[in-house]
C-alpha cells in the first residue's frame, strides 16, 4: 500500500458519503480517472458532464464542465493532489493545475478524497468533502451533497456495471 495522508473527518467542516458498491474498486477507479466514462456519470441527471480534462499527476489539472437542460454550463477547474491508483484520489477546487492558488474562489470551495477499497465483491466507497468553514459546508450540504452525490455513485455504478 502507499503512503497517503490520513484524512479524519471534521463534522463542522466535511461533508461524507460512504457506501458499499458492487463494482470492484479498479473499475471506481477507471471511472473515476477516465474522462470518456465520467462524461457518462460525473453530474446528477438530467445535468451532463460534456467536457472532462484530466491530468492524472499531483498538480495535474481537474476540469468539469456541467451542463442542465437548459444549456446552462458551470466550469469548474481545479488541481489534482494525490493519486493513488485503484485506491484514493484527490483534487481541491481552491487551486489551478500546478498548485496556483485561485484569485478568485468558487462559490463553495472544497478538497475532495476519493476512496476506495475492496470490500467482498465490491467496493467501500468514501468520498469525503472538506470545507474550510462551517458555513461553506452548511451551503453545501443544503445544495444537496447527499443526494447528488449518491444519485453520481449511483450512476457511476450503472455505467460500470
Amino acid at each position: 500500500m502507499t503512503d497517503t495522508v490520513t484524512t479524519v473527518p471534521n463534522p463542522e467542516l466535511d461533508l461524507l458519503l460512504e457506501r458499499v458498491v458492487s463494482v470492484r474498486p479498479e473499475l471506481v477507479w477507471k471511472a473515476w480517472t477516465t474522462p470518456e466514462l465520467m462524461t457518462q456519470w460525473f453530474t446528477p441527471a438530467p445535468w451532463t458532464t460534456p467536457v472532462v480534462e484530466l491530468d492524472l499527476v499531483p498538480g495535474g489539472k481537474f476540469r468539469t464542465v456541467m451542463q442542465s437542460p437548459e444549456g446552462e454550463r458551470s466550469d469548474n477547474t481545479g488541481c489534482i493532489l494525490e493519486v493513488v491508483p485503484n485506491e484514493r484520489l484527490v483534487w481541491t477546487g481552491a487551486m489551478d493545475p500546478g498548485f496556483r492558488p485561485k484569485g478568485e474562489l468558487p462559490e463553495v470551495v472544497f478538497t475532495a478524497v476519493i476512496s476506495m477499497a475492496p470490500e467482498g465483491e465490491g467496493t467501500r466507497y468514501s468520498a469525503l468533502v472538506m470545507h474550510p468553514d462551517p458555513a461553506s459546508a452548511k451551503a453545501h450540504d443544503e445544495m444537496g451533497f447527499h443526494e447528488g452525490w449518491g444519485a453520481v455513485l449511483d450512476q457511476l455504478v450503472e455505467v460500470m456495471s
